[in-house]
């Protein structure tokens, strides 16, 4: 219960923060810049800049972002579970409260300056919320939507669905806004990959005499299948079991507290893992398996 409550304080405070990071990148490097954000954010300030171009009303992003975050909450509630998108919601509003509230400040005149930071910073904000289980909403939905079905990396997704707003910034705006927005979004998915490292994967492998111990805490904590190859220690000369499996970066420190509580004497290697194909289960596979376990 306490662990429960002790993990749910420390999502709020990740929901203040990633809104937070958010607000200021926009409004202290994006927008002063005229360089669009990702996702529905940059959505958000196409919208909001053309209006005033077209009919002279300066309606605040933060109104557009919270309206565009409407339907695809609504496909977060349907597809991809209701906790990521409680806290998706939370973030949201933030965001918009907080884009609303800030002054828009010049922090500086150097646009290559303002997509660098701008991009820098908002990608804290999402990475942040991605790593602990929910989104800054928008198009960040449909990419863990994405990720779930596919299993690419989220930032990459990501990269793909802000075409649409390059296009739109080069073709309406100006080509050098277009530009220095792919740079910003560069910078925010390189972030967001170094964050929210769940796509990236690595074999371990186990040397251990007590393989029948391990092997069930494997299967039933993190959901992972095992490879069991007989060997023989060289030096010892005794027979021992190698065990290898392929886990995710998340999954990395439960798996050798696991190894270390049932054979503290095991030896373990880890090798990055470029691909994998086949069986793989993702984190609502594991769910699902985890509870025909109980």
């Amino acid at each position: 219960m306490i662990t429960q409550y002790s993990n749910g304080v420390k999502r709020l405070l990740i929901v203040i923060f990633a809104g937070l990071m958010l607000a200021v990148g926009l409004n202290f490097f994006l927008l002063p810049g005229n360089i669009f954000g990702a996702g529905l954010n940059g959505i958000a300030q196409l919208i909001s800049a053309i209006v005033k171009k077209t009919v002279g009303w300066r309606v605040d992003t933060g109104y557009f972002i919270f309206l565009l975050n409407i339907p695809v909450v609504i496909l977060g509630l349907l597809k991809v579970g209701k906790s990521f998108t409680f806290y998706s919601i939370l973030t949201v509003i933030t965001t918009t409260v907080l884009t609303i509230t800030l002054p828009v400040e010049h922090l500086t005149t150097d646009p290559l300056m303002n997509a660098l930071f701008g991009g820098l910073i908002t990608g804290v904000g999402v990475g942040c919320s991605l790593k602990y289980g929910f989104s800054t909403g928008g198009m960040d939905i449909v990419a863990v939507f994405l990720n779930m079905t596919t299993g690419r990396s989220v930032g990459f997704l990501m990269l793909l669905t802000n075409m649409i707003i390059i296009l739109t910034a080069g073709f309406y705006f100006s080509w050098q806004s277009a530009l220095y927005t792919i740079i910003s979004n560069y910078a925010l998915t390189r972030v967001v990959d170094s964050i929210h490292t769940s796509h990236q994967k690595l074999t371990a492998f186990v040397v251990t005499t007590k393989a029948a111990q391990i092997l069930p805490a494997i299967q039933q904590t993190l959901v992972r299948g095992v490879t069991v190859l007989p060997s023989k220690g060289a030096y010892t000369g005794r027979d021992s079991q190698t065990l290898m499996t392929v886990l995710t970066r998340y999954e990395l420190y439960r798996f050798k507290q696991l190894i270390k509580q049932e054979d503290p004497a095991a030896f373990i290697n880890f090798v990055n893992t470029a691909d994998v194909a086949g069986n793989f289960a993702n984190a609502v596979q594991q769910d699902k398996i985890k509870a025909g376990y109980k």
